[in-house]
């Protein structure tokens, strides 16, 4: 997997992953699984590779 996240794409996603992680711990009934999403998220941060970018042949790496 080549990286296809930036330095800036991966700090949104981190944060943006952790606010929606802490939503399974907010929210009630099935809402809470919105807060899933937070885990794919924080995921492709830390691997810095996004399966979407990829099959789009986006990239935000600078180079």
């Amino acid at each position: 997997m080549k990286k296809n996240l930036g330095r800036t794409d991966q700090m949104i996603r981190l944060v943006a992953g952790l606010v929606l992680l802490a939503l399974v711990f907010v929210l009630e009934g099935n809402a809470r699984w919105v807060g899933a999403i937070g885990a794919v998220l924080l995921g492709t941060a830390f691997m810095n590779f996004c399966p979407i970018y990829a099959l789009l042949r986006l990239s935000t790496v600078k180079k």
